[in-house]
């Protein structure tokens, strides 16, 4: 096993399966699947998710809610995917604690850096909800943070997509897919994959980021042998 420890960021809208919004219970069933896969032979995972089948911030603005609200609203769709996928995983037989950046007991524990880790250290799974805590930051900058502050090995984003790509290959077939790239070039290209900000937390703490096609069954545990996989961006 090539990585020990991880942050698994898992897109709202890849929870979706076909459907239109909401969490589709094949799609979660197999994600744990996999994650359970890993998980089981030794790897400690951190999961944040974003809440895109469920409410987003950004797309609230253009129907008159206030940014503020709607960054609000979409942290507890995060909650609510979180809930679903420690669910899951306790259905499966492992192990799994909900950590909130917003206090919301009983529904999960604040985040507090040091009992994750203590957490991490037992095998448990920690889902780590409600982005930063703060507005204006995305979940993908929320899982740059946390990757950083749990010493993370690496950051793995699990998309519907086979990696990063010149172009958005749903739109475009023929895009070119990088096998690598660095930060400095992801942000000169304004690759959506993650945010400027995102990207430069990690370029500026050394955090690796793979991006895969978390949907075909097997990747995450060829990402965490280390077998090559996706995009590696350093």
């Amino acid at each position: 096993m090539k990585y020990s420890r991880i942050l698994l960021k898992l897109s709202g809208e890849a929870l979706m399966g076909n459907e239109t919004h909401g969490i589709s219970k094949s799609v979660l069933e197999e994600y744990v699947k996999q994650i359970m896969e890993v998980a089981d032979k030794g790897c400690e995972v951190a999961i944040v998710t974003g809440g895109g089948n469920i409410f987003r911030g950004m797309s609230g603005t253009r129907t008159g809610i206030d940014r503020v609200k709607g960054d609000q609203m979409g942290m507890l769709a995060t909650v609510i995917n979180s809930l679903a996928l420690e669910s899951e995983i306790r259905n499966q037989g492992g192990k799994a604690r909900l950590f909130t950046s917003i206090r919301m007991e009983p529904v999960g524990e604040l985040y507090i850096r040091d009992k994750v880790r203590e957490a991490l250290k037992d095998k448990t799974v920690c889902l780590l909800a409600g982005g930063t805590g703060n507005p204006f930051f995305t979940t993908d900058t929320a899982a740059a943070l946390r990757a950083v502050e749990l010493s993370a090995n690496v950051l793995l984003k699990g998309t519907r997509v086979d990696g990063v790509y010149a172009a958005d290959p749903e739109k475009n077939p023929g895009a070119e897919m990088f096998d690598h790239i660095s930060f400095d070039e992801a942000i000169q290209r304004n690759l959506k994959v993650m945010d400027s900000t995102a990207f430069t937390m990690c370029r500026d703490n050394n955090m690796p980021v793979i991006v895969f096609n978390m949907n075909i069954k097997g990747n995450l545990t060829k990402v965490v042998n280390g077998i090559k996989t996706g995009t590696f961006i350093s």
